[in-house]
């Protein structure tokens, strides 16, 4: 049986990195892209990485109901396409979501069987150093974000489970085992 699978974290703290590796480890995992508002960055590619859409069309996903969740975050706004996940879990594959807290916290009530993940820094400065790595933000958005992480890493201890991303591989192959270990134990209920 096909499980569904919530990683969030901080801004910068390495979420897609760790979830390319783990997808490289795992065939059975279906990646679920999510639409934002955002600006595209540099290196992103439109329904590869996000479905990048207007306010307009976003708020008539949710007036339609078709977001599995759907939350904001330093200002954009983020949501979850309820059919490809839906279509993906029937299909027999587990199938990933990359998400916000709010958006955790969502899918948690309506799939309450969902296993999530926290993805922390291992300490503040790293995170910085990654956030300020990306050349993409004002000074006045890392600090937002820097702020929003504070914020975010107290509820860490609602998730299944929190990984330290200190080396990707490293986190990668930790959430991978423990896949593992929740598909045996769906295997034998």
């Amino acid at each position: 049986m096909a499980k569904l699978f919530i990683i969030s974290g901080p801004s910068g703290v390495g979420k897609s990195t760790v979830i390319s590796e783990l997808m490289r480890l795992r065939d059975d995992l279906r990646f679920s892209i999510s639409v934002t508002t955002r600006a595209k960055r540099e290196k992103e590619i439109d329904g590869k990485d996000y479905f990048f859409i207007s306010d307009e069309e976003f708020d008539n996903l949710i007036d339609n109901k078709l977001l599995l969740e759907h939350a904001s975050y330093v200002g954009k706004r983020y949501g979850t396409p309820k059919t490809y996940v839906e279509d993906k879990l029937k299909e027999g594959y587990n199938v990933i979501l990359d998400i916000e807290v709010q958006g955790a916290v969502q899918v948690k009530e309506l799939k309450p069987e969902a296993i999530s993940f926290f993805i922390m820094p291992p300490d503040d400065i790293e995170l910085e150093r990654r956030l300020r790595g990306r050349k993409t933000d004002s000074d006045e958005k890392i600090a937002q974000r820097l702020h929003q992480a504070k914020e975010e890493c107290k509820l860490a201890d609602q998730y299944d489970y929190v990984i330290i991303n200190d080396n990707p591989i490293r986190a990668a192959k930790e959430i991978e085992r423990i896949i593992s270990k929740e598909s045996k134990k769906m295997e034998e209920d």
